[in-house]
């Protein structure tokens, strides 16, 4: 389909701990790279553990190879003033699987509305950049089923195409659970299909 995205962007690892101080409050920002929202409430228990007298733990997420997931939370700040300038600044740096939270300690002086959504994003820009931006290919999974015969045209095709072979199985025939860049997917499903021995599957 054309201009359908074919690769997504992440950080590599969590971001170091980043700091902004704004008329006595302090906002911690950290950026972590996630895969599921299990972990996401794994990463913020901690941190509130960690900041345990904190007043508060905004944060946004991102999930999803085609950015289809995403929430943002206030954490009592007042309404938008924090998890949206938070998941602005996601969608800016144009990323996914990405956990940030900003942990404010408050230090008695109220920001207002407009400084709070200031201190959020410029937290949240910070952890990012503290971050290693990395690109990855989306790819499609198949399987394909083939007897020992057929080895030397598979693994040929593997090669020359940089498919990657994610389970294999040998038993009576071969078995292979592979990943292709999705863009190239169906050119390299047509050249397994055309050998009459190789079934292709969608995994």
């Amino acid at each position: 389909m054309e201009g359908e995205r074919d690769t997504y962007k992440t950080i590599a690892f969590a971001s170091n701990e980043t700091l902004i101080k704004e008329k006595g409050s302090k906002f911690y920002g950290y950026a972590y790279p996630v895969s599921s929202e299990e972990e996401i409430r794994e990463r913020i228990d901690h941190l509130k553990k960690e900041h345990h007298s904190a007043r508060h733990w905004c944060y946004a997420w991102v999930l999803g190879k085609e950015y289809e997931r995403y929430r943002a939370n206030d954490d009592g700040e007042p309404s938008n003033s924090a998890g949206a300038p938070i998941h602005g600044q996601i969608q800016s740096f144009d990323l996914t699987n990405v956990l940030i939270v900003v942990v404010r300690y408050f230090g008695g002086t109220k920001l207002g509305v407009g400084g709070l959504i200031q201190a959020y994003r410029s937290s949240a820009r910070l952890a990012l950049e503290a971050s290693k931006i990395i690109t990855r290919t989306i790819n499609d999974e198949f399987v394909i089923q083939f007897p020992y015969s057929e080895m030397n045209t598979v693994m040929r095709i593997v090669k020359s195409e940089a498919v990657e072979i994610l389970e294999q199985k040998m038993e009576l025939d071969c078995e292979f659970q592979i990943s292709v860049r999705k863009k190239e997917a169906d050119r390299v499903k047509n050249l397994f299909k055309v050998q009459p021995k190789i079934d292709i599957q969608k995994a």
